[in-house]
């Protein structure tokens, strides 16, 4: 894979207090982000490094996800926001998770986890329950895509 890839991360949470009878889920939340990326490989792990940017907060939040294996995925957060989150698949783990208007302590317990890493490509889903302060909160799913920026598979729509 190229240094140069492009990053595509969907995350989906559905919040668990939601009632299934009222015939909608009022914390239905997906987002997807598609961003420019530096990719490198260092013993065996795959790291990913790359800048959000907020709205309307000034500063950016340096992001960088490192997997080891097809056993742990590691996003780690850093500047507005602070966090260092682990995915170990049939493990929980805690971290605190910092922002501008305080810290809260956050467990993520990983109950699937698919890794694929290919010549040109990487793929990545994690399904996990969010517990938030131990009250939980959602069930979640990320899905990541890593790909070289000069990839003949790769579009804007993929």
């Amino acid at each position: 894979m190229t240094k140069d890839v492009l990053v595509s991360i969907s995350g989906k949470h559905i919040d668990i207090m939601d009632d299934p009878a009222e015939g909608y889920e009022t914390g239905d939340d997906a987002v997807e982000v598609v961003t420019p990326a530096n990719y490198y490989c260092r013993n065996g792990k795959h790291y990913i490094i790359y800048d959000e940017v907020l709205e309307g907060m000034a500063g950016t939040i340096k992001n960088k996800i490192k997997i080891t294996g097809n056993e742990v995925v590691e996003i780690m957060k850093s500047g507005i926001t602070s966090s260092h989150m682990i995915f170990e698949k049939n493990k929980k783990n805690l971290t605190y998770y910092r922002t501008p208007y305080g810290q809260m302590l956050v467990g993520v317990n990983t109950r699937n986890m698919e890794i694929s890493v290919g010549e040109d490509k990487i793929d990545v889903l994690v399904d996990y329950e969010l517990d938030v302060n131990h009250e939980p909160l959602a069930d979640c799913k990320i899905k990541m895509n890593i790909m070289s920026k000069d990839s003949e598979g790769f579009s804007v729509l993929s």
